[in-house]
């Protein structure tokens, strides 16, 4: 297939774009420059069909072009294009922030099995953001003025962000080093137990930093998604939250990645049972407009933020942008309406089960997930990171039509995090391509 459009397209983006963006595969063969997408699948400029096996970054959880997103998108498009986000509200916004409150902490407060916070659960207060990364900066925000305690506790591996707020809690050094100078370094980074046996001495450092005063908030993804699809053993957040609890400090979740059915329940927290103070949304929140919220227990925001005065003192142009309204209670209803959350995790038992059967002959692979949010950690015969070798599978993978990232500190983690509405035959294919591609590299 002639690739001349593609070609152009990166020339163009060489030329004009930062250098530190795109990065160009000097062999060819990546990246593919995307010209529309409709379901699970994506087609380049130059006429190749893929199947996509990101969701564009977890975004695109009812698939990409759902009838009923282009529908609302288009529909409010025609109404109002744009409003005046604290000043003066839409409709819409309205609707949102209730619906949101009513799936979060309403809902939490109806469910058993949750453990409660301190506070009054009756509802949740939102913050519209843009980003996922200034969601949980507002959260950040939200902890200190509530608590007056700086501090935040985060984990080795963590990812929230670039913004500098964020950055004092983003771990992976290639993100953190070049702007040190800058930073106030709030952060305080602990293990992310992946083992049982991990559990114990971990949770016992953070009940220790947490007496010290200093620290108003634990800051946690329940899944470490770009940290390599990384999963806490079970009853890690339900024993966070008891800290928490103890010692009058917040328990933030970063849901951004993990949020709206991606691990097989609405939110992640709900495997273990753990309810948040605080929650950051978003990627899946819309499927495809950009906004992020950060939702709070309605007392502990009412505490925190003080009643506006015509100045918010965390707002932004594009907040509660109505576009992103209309298209996060598109997405919402069809979050409901199709089951999402149960077909994930349906469908994520059925990728595991396949995969164990992946013929690797000299490296080793561990294969972890929850619903459809799969990791495979490659490590070679000598077990070091097989780190060129997941790049050559998912560019491979590319060659073959399906589009895989790798994630992880060291970039060794194949994930698997495609559409929630994928069928069940495409992830057989994507399977028996992926063991046809390990084959051929004789790994």
């Amino acid at each position: 297939m002639n690739s001349r459009n593609s070609k152009r397209i990166l020339r163009i983006l060489k030329k004009f774009e930062s250098q530190n963006i795109t990065w160009v595969d000097p062999t060819g063969g990546w990246p593919i420059v995307w010209a529309h997408a409709k379901g699970t699948h994506v087609w380049d400029v130059d006429g190749r069909k893929y199947v996509d096996l990101t969701a564009g970054f977890g975004v695109c959880a009812a698939g990409y072009s759902h009838r009923s997103l282009v529908k609302a998108a288009c529909s409010q498009l025609r109404t109002l294009m744009h409003c005046m986000g604290d000043v003066h509200p839409h409709p819409l916004k309205a609707t949102l922030a209730m619906e949101l409150s009513k799936i979060t902490f309403e809902r939490w407060a109806k469910m058993s099995h949750m453990k409660p916070t301190l506070g009054n659960l009756t509802h949740g207060k939102v913050i519209f953001c843009n980003s996922g990364f200034e969601a949980v900066e507002v959260a950040l925000k939200t902890a200190h003025l509530a608590t007056g305690r700086p501090g935040i506790i985060a984990f080795e591996g963590a990812y929230h962000g670039l913004g500098y707020g964020v950055l004092n809690v983003t771990h992976r050094e290639m993100f953190r080093k070049p702007f040190l100078p800058q930073l106030a370094q709030f952060g305080k980074f602990v293990p992310f137990p992946t083992k049982p046996e991990d559990m114990v001495p971990i949770l016992k450092t953070i009940d220790q930093l947490v007496q010290t005063g200093k620290y108003g908030a634990v800051l946690i993804e329940p899944i470490q998604g770009r940290g390599g699809i990384r999963i806490p053993p079970n009853g890690f957040l339900m024993a966070l939250r008891e800290i928490c609890n103890k010692h009058q400090c917040l328990l933030i979740l970063d849901e951004i990645f993990t949020g709206f059915g991606r691990t097989g329940k609405w939110f992640a927290c709900e495997h273990d049972g753990a309810t948040p103070d605080i929650i950051c949304l978003g990627k899946a929140l819309t499927g495809g407009f950009p906004m992020s919220v950060c939702i709070g227990r309605g007392d502990l925001m009412d505490k925190a933020w003080p009643p506006s005065s015509g100045e918010a003192i965390h707002t932004s142009t594009f907040l509660g942008h109505p576009v992103g309204c209309a298209m996060a209670l598109a997405n919402i209803n069809i979050i409901k309406r199709l089951r999402l959350p149960e077909r994930a995790a349906r469908l994520g038992r059925k990728a595991l089960e396949l995969l164990q059967n992946i013929p690797l002959k000299h490296y080793q692979a561990e294969i972890r997930g929850t619903g459809l949010m799969i990791g495979i950690e490659l490590r070679r015969p000598d077990g070091s990171f097989a780190t060129e070798e997941t790049y050559r599978i998912a560019k491979a993978m590319l060659a073959s039509g399906f589009i895989m990232l790798p994630e992880g500190s060291y970039g060794n983690v194949l994930s698997i995090t495609p559409p929630l509405v994928i069928g069940e035959s495409t992830i057989e294919k994507a399977v028996k391509t992926l063991a046809c591609v390990i084959r051929e590299l004789n790994l």
